[in-house]
């Protein structure tokens, strides 16, 4: 695909709503991805800069190339209030793309949140905060700033594909997005995931240890014979 000039920076996309972001964020990033059929969620090298952090909103969406930010300066000047910064940095960690400075400019502009395959600096001033920076590691060496790059166009981050606008949720566990068009029946299927998930912890506690669904499993698997059990 080729991109002009003018439209290297996309302003116009639908993104997931408000209301849909909020209910959302009340769901751990796990359940969502289950729901979501154990699908679109990022690398394991994609966490938080500390333990607290949690992000939920519609993606705003950066492509770089590897060791220059010049695209994450645009999409810092074109994001609303709400949206999630999600950057494909190549997964290169030879230096970072972004550190104190523009994650203080991302939260006074009302960004909800980083997420990002590269590195970020300055992490004990920003592991100490909570505003969400979600990356894959770390380093000293600074980027540079003249390299073009993609802002609100589908990219592929840390082996997910994400569209701008789509929904995007991240906490200790990581980070999993949701095809904005999918995220109503997400969010009624994780309501249910977690209704049954709170009954099981349940009944642990009340000393049904085994899963109902157990025996099942390993007769189908050919771990156990018909009509054996364990």
């Amino acid at each position: 695909m080729s991109h002009s000039s003018k439209a290297m920076i996309n302003r116009e996309f639908i993104r997931v709503t408000a209301e849909q972001v909020k209910q959302a964020a009340e769901y751990q990033a796990a359940i969502l991805a289950d729901v979501a059929g154990r699908r679109g969620t990022l690398h394991g090298r994609i966490k938080p800069l500390a333990p607290q952090m949690k992000v939920a909103g519609p993606a705003v969406t950066v492509e770089v190339r590897p060791g220059d930010n010049l695209a994450i300066h645009a999409a810092l000047a074109v994001a609303k209030p709400g949206d999630v910064l999600v950057i494909d940095g190549k997964g290169d960690i030879s230096c970072a793309l972004l550190g104190e400075i523009m994650a203080t400019q991302a939260q006074a502009s009302g960004i909800a949140g980083i997420i990002i395959d590269g590195a970020v600096r300055d992490a004990d001033a920003l592991s100490t905060q909570d505003y969400p920076v979600f990356a894959a590691g770390l380093n000293p060496c600074g980027p540079t700033k003249f390299i073009p790059g993609l802002v609100n166009y589908p990219i592929s981050v840390a082996g997910a594909a994400v569209q701008a606008g789509d929904l995007v949720v991240g906490d200790i566990d990581g980070v999993v997005v949701i095809p904005r068009e999918e995220v109503p029946t997400i969010i009624a299927l994780a309501q249910k995931k977690l209704a049954a998930e709170t009954l099981r912890l349940a009944s642990i506690k009340n000393g049904e240890l085994r899963p109902h669904w157990l025996d099942d499993a390993l007769r189908q698997a050919g771990m156990l014979a018909q009509g054996e059990a364990l």
